[in-house]
């Protein structure tokens, strides 16, 4: 099967330029023979996730970048802002292949047994350099997809999928009963709606319009609060006394949000309670995962002295949780990966039309039902 390979394909590339800028293109790179434990990948689908985005653009705003190149080798030049190019610098001269996972069909492997049981099936895989047309990955990282699931269902089987279970697992290692999650009308807001219902988990849905409150109501859920609305504080404290929740995950990072919940989740806490110039005594936690604003996270403190905010990442917990309930969370995923844990697509581009001009305009706002996914062998 190994004779049938080209010996070079495309692989889209991220790179930190010393004039304070980041250049994206395609570049052509080796297809070598898989070693004795790996496997060669043909990939057939790859999401682009907001992690994807942190790396390709370097921070970059696209509403500034300029093409040049041709249609089927474009090359997209973007400016970095002044902050931008000093958290990059220690990128800069070195051309970065993107893409955390995506699916594909197995075409070569290597002579271990794990790696040669997987010839021609179909697999998914968290590899990085995803947005290529063939990856190299080890044998045992790849997950064989159930018969009758497409590559493009079986891409984002990774990313959202074990941040929503990492979650519900943060959750009960760290004593809460309930979530509060912001950006919730996101897939990964989507998929972490139905394992709270699954599962009957409390959660506080934060939403940013009125359509996208009816969207979580038809899926289900009991709290959707709108941040767009003048009386969102008061519904945030409802639901917080309704759920207790007293952790939270916010995808928004910057600005005021995370200090709100934490004002209405000390609210929450303190009603009925005696006055104490510390706060209840409840903790309070917001852990910050993504970064759709990226202005700087702003806390006023007006919630007592029990409370946290820090940074949560899937890789670290991952690490932490330790093999064998990561194990089980993965079989979770695949039995689930056309219903709990299905993804939706806006579109399909080729790597080439992952570089266009209004394609990126689109995917990089990172705008709910806006989510793309490549198909770098179309």
């Amino acid at each position: 099967m190994a004779d049938e390979l080209p010996g070079r394909a495309l692989q889209l590339r991220s790179l930190v330029t010393t004039s304070q800028t980041v250049e994206l293109s395609l570049a052509e790179v080796d297809v070598a023979a898989p070693g004795p434990h790996q496997v060669l990948l043909r990939v057939e689908a790859a999401p682009i996730n907001p992690s994807d985005l942190g790396l390709l653009l370097a921070g970059a705003d696209v509403a500034r970048a300029t093409a040049s190149g041709t249609a089927a080798r474009p090359v997209v030049t973007v400016p970095l802002g002044p902050g931008a190019a000093r958290a990059a610098a220690a990128r800069v001269g070195e051309s970065m292949p993107v893409g955390n996972e995506g699916a594909g069909t197995v075409v070569a492997a290597g002579s271990d047994d794990t790696a040669r049981r997987l010839l021609g099936q179909r697999v998914a895989v968290a590899g990085g350099a995803m947005y290529a047309q063939y990856r190299s990955v080890d044998a045992a990282a790849c997950l064989a997809l159930p018969d009758g699931v497409s590559a493009a269902a079986g891409a984002a089987s990774f990313v959202n999928p074990m941040t929503v279970l990492g979650m519900v697992e943060t959750m009960r290692a760290e004593g809460h009963r309930a979530l509060v999650h912001t950006g919730a009308a996101s897939n990964l807001g989507q998929m972490l709606n139905r394992v709270c219902l699954e599962e009957q988990i409390p959660l506080v849905n934060i939403v940013r319009s009125p359509a996208q409150v009816d969207l979580l109501h038809a899926a289900g859920a009991a709290h959707v609060c709108d941040s767009s609305r003048d009386t969102f504080m008061a519904d945030l404290v409802e639901a917080l006394r309704a759920t207790s929740a007293t952790l939270a995950f916010d995808a928004v990072g910057g600005g005021t949000l995370a200090s709100r919940i934490l004002s209405a989740m000390e609210q929450a806490a303190s009603a009925g309670a005696g006055f104490s110039r510390y706060g209840s005594s409840t903790h309070k936690q917001v852990y910050v995962y993504g970064s759709l604003d990226r202005s700087p996270t702003e806390l006023t403190r007006s919630y007592g002295m029990a409370w946290c905010v820090g940074g949560w990442l899937l890789t670290p917990f991952l690490q932490k949780a330790g093999a064998e309930p990561v194990a089980a969370m993965r079989r979770r995923v695949t039995e689930g990966l056309t219903t709990t844990f299905a993804s939706h697509f806006t579109d399909q581009v080729s790597l080439p039309e992952a570089l266009r001009l209004d394609t990126m305009a689109i995917y990089a706002r990172q705008a709910t039902g806006k989510k793309y996914l490549i198909t770098p062998n179309p």
